[in-house]
């Protein structure tokens, strides 16, 4: 079993500095909790453990609390992603046509597994259910960009243009 990575907290001052005028402009509104996490996860990108605490401080909020929110809700990231952000479909036509395959080699290639950011940064990958283009199964997103009829042959070649 592949351990996940570990991508090192980068944050600045200024993404402090920021994060503390956003709880203190806010905090003492009714529902505030959630809209400090947006607002922490566009400055910061995501919710790792140290902004989570840092909002948990801020607001006397338990910790558990808004790791919570953040695990149940979709829109949150506990984990950066890359400059180039990789979704591979997992709907039913795209998997009955090999995409859990174009998946692992992506995995394989990057050293990386779902949801994980390459060290450098360069890579995120993750799946996504049903894209809309069934047709064009097996289907993976770079960014904006579709890669339509992908066999995991095509992965390194697909990579090597990032």
């Amino acid at each position: 079993m592949k351990v996940k990575q570990m991508v090192s907290f980068q944050g600045t001052p200024e993404q402090a500095e920021e994060l503390r005028r956003v709880i203190a402009e806010i905090k003492d509104e009714k529902g505030a909790l959630m809209p400090v996490m947006q607002r922490a996860q566009d400055i910061y990108g995501y919710l790792p453990m140290e902004v989570q605490q840092m909002i948990a401080d801020q607001m006397g909020v338990p910790l558990s609390k808004i790791f919570g929110i953040a695990t149940f809700y979709s829109m949150f990231h506990l984990n950066p992603k890359g400059e180039n952000r990789i979704s591979v479909c997992l709907g039913t036509a795209c998997y009955v046509k090999g995409s859990g395959d174009v998946f692992d080699e992506l995995s394989r290639e990057l050293g990386i597994v779902g949801g994980e950011c390459t060290p450098d940064r360069k890579f995120s990958l993750d799946d996504c259910r049903c894209v809309g283009a069934c047709g064009l199964a097996p289907v993976m997103l770079i960014n904006d960009e579709v890669y339509a009829r992908v066999s995991p042959k095509d992965v390194k070649d697909i990579l090597a243009q990032y």
